[in-house]
């Protein structure tokens, strides 16, 4: 399943994904309400050697090149004319207190091991869409290790394991689109699941982006998978919407003043 517009969700689902969280599979309805994308984002079942993650459900998200577009990028990565087109996913507005960990799993997938170097991460952002804090990046390279990506910046999360290369060959994999099961060089494939924690170091409202980029061509697409998304151990829980706050309020106001007239009446048969 290819999601190529920009994704957006109606009050009505927010109530759904706050209804959803309890279960602790993040995606396994598809992607969760009020997160948006830009190029190509989407949810995946285990599909050949692509496993789900093992902390994760039965379905993970992904960004993938295959359908992504112009101007996606991670700043401060070689020069905004070399990133030929990309995929980026943020996540709806979460609160989280200084000192909670957020921990989620990710695999890189790539078709293209060679000089041409496309790149993926996760990163945290302020509410406004700032930046806040690199979390995890991966880079292919014809030799050495996609993660953490070379050249690319410092990632504070701590990840397991610490360094990890891509491998495996040629992936059977939907996201890639026509690269699926081809590889433009050595070496390809997936580096596996990694674990990544953070600790939260302000207090705040934020979202989670996970971004790929092909760079400097449109051909020998990469992807990123994730999953297991958690704050503390619980699913991410969106914060209300301000009609979704008032509906909530008039609501426990109505029971309120329900409860206050039974008191005042009694009843009749007394």
């Amino acid at each position: 399943m290819l999601v190529r517009p920009v994704l957006t969700f109606a009050l009505a689902g927010s109530l759904i994904g706050i209804a959803g969280a309890a279960s602790g599979q993040v995606f396994d309805n598809g992607l969760p309400p009020g997160w948006e994308c830009q190029g190509s984002c989407g949810t995946a079942a285990a599909e050949g050697t692509i496993t789900l993650a093992p902390s994760g459900g039965s379905r993970y998200g992904w960004v993938s090149n295959a359908g992504g577009v112009v101007g996606v990028l991670l700043p401060d990565v070689s020069a905004p004319a070399n990133s030929a087109d990309g995929s980026a996913l943020r996540s709806h507005l979460f609160s989280a207190q200084a000192g909670q960990v957020l921990d989620f799993s990710f695999n890189y997938l790539s078709t293209d091991g060679s000089d041409f170097t496309d790149y993926a991460w996760a990163r945290l952002l302020s509410a406004d869409g700032n930046p806040a804090t690199v979390l995890v990046t991966a880079r292919t390279s014809p030799g050495g290790d996609a993660v953490p990506g070379f050249d690319m910046p410092s990632a504070q999360a701590t990840i397991m394991p610490p360094f990890a290369g891509i491998g495996g060959g040629p992936l059977a994999w939907s996201p890639l689109g026509d690269d699926s099961g081809s590889c433009y060089a050595q070496p390809c494939g997936q580096t596996g699941w990694i674990d990544a924690t953070y600790a939260i170091g302000t207090t705040g409202r934020y979202m989670l982006e996970f971004g790929v980029v092909n760079w400097a061509d449109h051909s020998a697409d990469s992807g990123l998978a994730f999953d297991a998304i958690t704050l503390d151990g619980v699913p991410l829980a969106p914060i209300p919407e301000p009609a979704q706050s008032g509906m909530l309020l008039a609501g426990v106001l109505a029971l309120a003043f329900i409860h206050r007239m039974r008191q005042r009446h009694g009843n009749p048969r007394r």
